[in-house]
């Protein structure tokens, strides 16, 4: 059976949420609705929807997805039950109503194929009620590769949409970048192992966009360039093997604009930028490099 957990915090938009699983075509789902301490009480809402669908309500009396949203989301996934697939789904987002059974309908085409499987996804934008065009994939996609359209802007990403083996994740874990940035790209790379990404174009995910979301705060900029520097990192030293040698250098260059945004690059980080330079070398990609360098250099003479 599948596992929908919902980490719980905000009430605004979250009757959508179950309504969407009220329509369900299939009912084979359980959802965990796991309250992170909440000043907002969505029981008298539950109430509407006991017997409307199968589903668990937990509060927690601490508060822990403000400090780290990664183990918000590890402590949420400790108290299901012997579901072998997750999806972890926002407060504010949606599902169209084929989901789970599109899902199901799909099963024995993607299991023991792949450890992830991600839904076509629409964006709405609560501040002018705008939805986006239906965002669709590959059928089946290396991690990687998905990864890398996101990074061009030819796709987007985000947790909602996607559902994951329980064993990928005992065997991997979420990473635990700042305020959770990052952390479910390294997932959909490291969860799929040497298996690619299956993707149901058929049934849509829509993902609120409104002032509520982190991703839409403008004052944790120095958060969210810290999580992409280590992100990028990882990218560099791990995954370049993946790419062709245009994308390595491109994911290279990402590296040394975030170490910038970040912080000033150190000496150890110029010559860790000049040895993948080297490596994968271009001429006109390393000479644009060693000018930076030497602007660098000379800024602190």
């Amino acid at each position: 059976m599948l596992a929908i957990i919902i980490p719980y915090f905000k009430l605004t938009f979250f009757e959508a949420t179950l309504r969407s699983l009220e329509v369900q075509t299939d009912k084979r789902f359980k959802v965990y609705i796991v309250n992170d301490a909440s000043p907002e009480d969505p029981t008298g809402l539950l109430e509407k929807y006991k017997g409307k669908f199968d589903f668990v309500y937990h509060r927690f009396e601490d508060n822990l997805g403000g400090i780290s949203l990664v183990q918000q989301w590890e402590r949420c996934i400790a108290i299901t039950g012997d579901e072998e697939w997750i999806m972890i789904l926002g407060d504010d987002d949606v599902l169209g109503e084929t989901v789970v059974a599109s899902w199901y309908e799909n099963y024995e085409i993607f299991n023991e194929k792949s450890n992830v499987v991600r839904f076509a996804s629409k964006v709405i934008t609560e501040e002018t009620g705008a939805v986006s065009h239906t965002y669709m994939h590959p059928v089946w996609e290396a991690a990687t590769d998905s990864f890398y359209r996101k990074l061009e802007y030819l796709t987007r990403s985000s947790l909602s949409e996607y559902v994951f083996s329980k064993a990928s994740y005992l065997k991997y874990g979420f990473y635990n970048y700042p305020s959770g940035w990052y952390s479910d790209d390294k997932a959909w790379i490291d969860f799929a192992g040497n298996k690619p990404i299956f993707s149901i174009n058929e049934s849509v995910v829509s993902i609120r966009n409104s002032f509520l979301n982190i991703s839409s705060r403008k004052d944790n900029l120095e958060v969210k360039n810290k999580a992409e520097m280590v992100f990028y990192r990882f990218m560099i030293l791990n995954k370049l093997n993946f790419y062709k040698k245009e994308q390595r250098l491109k994911l290279i260059r990402k590296y040394e604009d975030s170490i910038k945004k970040s912080k000033n690059l150190t000496i150890r980080e110029w010559l860790l930028l000049t040895y993948f330079y080297l490596k994968f070398f271009d001429l006109y990609s390393f000479k644009k490099f060693i000018k930076r360098l030497v602007k660098n250099l000379l800024r602190y003479e």
